[in-house]
């Protein structure tokens, strides 16, 4: 394979052009459910209407499995906030747009958002009686059934030169609070050592939403605890722990 085709290589896939095609291939620690789960988020995700790339094949042949998207010619948001880091008020602006398109959608076979943080905060590394809190906050805060990507940042935004974007990576989307959805995006700047950027955002994103920032900060104990449970860093968990240990400080 020529490396120039190639996008991005994680421990559990490799993602690379193929063509006119994006090929993201998985390895032997992704399941087989993974797979088709992933496809089957996307494939619900783009029946909605919202601009993501089009869903060509899933193949799950011998130690081969891999999905396979068209190729979207453009830049990541992410790039074009680097190269330009005195407008990212503007790309901040844009991104939020972008965010509360998505959040307008509502797809009833993607998994609950709430079953799944519950899920995810039974393997967090926290003990029980922090697990207790999180659950109890978990449970008493609203139950919605918007789009929720699971991973919205920068880098799964591509923008064309016209000013047309899709939406990347829907392993993890679900249905529910659109307000814990922005807490993790919030959550991911700070992790990413952008703080000044992280509040921007936050402001932003509860201004166009008519949202009270507090609410959206309820969910970080939440998100927090979920994150940590992919992070190896003491740095970052540390970060981390500080937002989970908040749990004991909510007001609802």
């Amino acid at each position: 394979m020529d490396k120039n085709q190639i996008i991005a290589k994680t421990k559990t896939k490799l993602i690379f052009r193929e063509d006119n095609r994006v090929v993201k291939e998985f390895n032997m620690l992704f399941s087989k459910s993974n797979v088709l789960n992933e496809a089957l988020n996307h494939s619900m995700v783009e029946e909605s209407g919202l601009n993501v790339p089009k869903l060509i094949d899933v193949k799950l042949e011998g130690d081969k499995r891999s999905i396979t998207m068209e190729y979207v010619q453009g830049k990541t948001l992410e790039s074009m906030m680097k190269k330009d880091a005195k407008n990212i008020n503007q790309y901040i602006d844009f991104m939020v747009d972008v965010e509360i398109e998505m959040h307008s959608k509502k797809i009833e076979g993607l998994k609950k958002l709430k079953a799944k943080y519950g899920d995810k905060i039974c393997k967090s590394p926290y003990d029980a009686t922090t697990r207790y809190e999180l659950f109890r906050l978990l449970e008493k805060l609203p139950t919605h059934d918007k789009l929720c990507h699971g991973d919205f940042n920068p880098s799964n935004i591509m923008v064309d030169d016209s000013g047309n974007y899709v939406i990347l990576d829907w392993s993890h989307a679900t249905q529910g609070n659109a307000s814990a959805d922005a807490a993790l995006t919030y959550l991911q700047f700070i992790l990413n050592d952008k703080r000044d950027i992280a509040e921007t955002y936050i402001e932003t994103f509860c201004k166009k939403s008519d949202t009270a920032v507090q609410y959206v900060k309820k969910w970080l104990p939440i998100v927090a605890a979920v994150t940590a449970i992919n992070f190896e860093s003491e740095e970052k968990k540390a970060i981390l722990d500080g937002f989970v240990k908040e749990v004991f400080n909510v007001n609802l």
